[in-house]
């Protein structure tokens, strides 16, 4: 037996298929993936996304840690309460330990969500750099909240009025990759502004003890209940990394997709892996994230090769699947650099035969349509 929600009982009540994902026991879908995928783009779906650790940082020296910590420089959002910053925590060798959502709460205090399978090793990397030389800081993994996603074209109308008075007002005023703690209807919630699906949404803080209450709210409310299975198809549509599939330990931002995340000024800012990416962005990856859509009929998966004409080097298809929205299958694929040039043309080897794909830039999908033409 995994490790169970505060809503694994709420899930098993509702049909869900529940499966082992990581040390979890999570639903995988309550009957139907591909409506659920669909949910969300065209309406609003819920995700129960607990098993993903929040932590609390809290000290004099917290913004001076965690600017040496995270290759993103949580300066850029300190001094607004509630501001949200996406970051790569790396390694000395520019290798992506985990990717995160910080946010500023007050001065003193930073709240971060880490992915679910680096919990753990989150954590004894972050507590070994604040031995090392930032020992005022208060590390506070926060084992009492659940987290609930809340995504989808109505969340925006949905979410809000549920939550009453002042609460509504300060939920409604939100701008992306911005959080307020409200205290309304449905009791006192964390509510940031941000999403792992590309649709307009929420993801929602509460104490385990008030997760059923508002899970069951916002159901009735008219959100659809999604498990894992259409997180993975929305996420891959939106373009967005998955830990362990697009980036690793041994994959850099600038490998992954991700230079956007990582800041270089202020210059002198010493943050762990800088000396390693500067020198690679200096010579250029040899690696680059692409994204592939299949001319014709066909699934992508994950380990898949793909062939490019005149180049004798190949790529790796890092995440793949079949889109619901497009009807086609997808996929992010590390590839040669050279490869990743304009007008190149592409062959994905799928169960011994090469079908065409067509280069594109991510996301697939924006605003629940085709982000290109298909």
């Amino acid at each position: 037996m995994g490790l169970r929600t505060p809503l694994y009982n709420t899930h098993v009540a509702a049909g869900a298929k529940m499966v082992p994902f990581g040390d979890w026991d999570m639903p995988l879908h309550y009957g139907s993936q591909v409506e659920e995928h669909h949910a969300v783009r065209r309406a609003c779906g819920i995700f129960d996304v607990s098993h993903m650790q929040i932590v609390d940082f809290t000290g004099d020296a917290v913004e001076a840690f965690l600017r040496h910590l995270l290759a993103n420089d949580v300066a850029k959002i300190s001094g607004e309460a509630g501001r949200a910053l996406y970051t790569c925590m790396c390694n000395p060798e520019g290798g992506v330990i985990d990717d995160l959502i910080v946010y500023f709460m007050e001065p003193g205090w930073f709240r971060m969500v880490v992915n679910a399978s680096r919990r753990q090793a989150d954590l004894e990397w972050i507590r070994a750099r604040r031995d090392a030389g930032h020992p005022g800081v208060e590390i506070s993994p926060r084992e009492d909240l659940a987290l609930i996603a809340v995504q989808g074209p109505e969340a925006e109308s949905l979410l809000p009025p549920l939550l009453g008075g002042r609460a509504e007002g300060a939920v409604n005023g939100l701008r992306p990759f911005q959080a307020a703690v409200v205290t309304g209807a449905l009791g006192g919630l964390f509510v940031g502004k941000t999403g792992y699906t590309g649709e307009k949404g929420f993801e929602v803080a509460m104490p385990d003890e008030a997760a059923e209450a508002f899970w069951g709210a916002v159901v009735e409310a008219g959100a659809r209940p999604a498990g894992l299975g259409a997180r993975d198809t929305l996420r891959l549509e939106a373009g967005l990394n998955l830990y362990g599939n697009d980036m690793d330990e041994a994959t850099t931002p600038l490998e992954g997709g991700l230079a956007w995340t990582v800041a270089w000024e202020p210059a002198d800012r010493d943050f762990i892996g800088r000396a390693a990416l500067e020198k690679q962005r200096e010579a250029e990856p040899e690696r680059k994230l692409i994204g592939l859509v299949l001319e014709g009929k066909g699934v992508l998966r994950s380990h898949q090769e793909v062939h490019f004409e005149g180049l004798e080097e190949v790529g790796e298809i890092t995440s793949g699947t079949f889109s619901p929205t497009l009807e086609r299958g997808i996929a992010l694929a590390r590839v040669p650099a050279e490869a990743a040039g304009p007008g190149r043309s592409a062959r994905v080897v799928v169960r011994n035969r090469e079908l065409p794909a067509k280069l594109v830039r991510p996301p697939f999908v924006k605003a629940g349509k085709a982000n290109f033409d298909i």
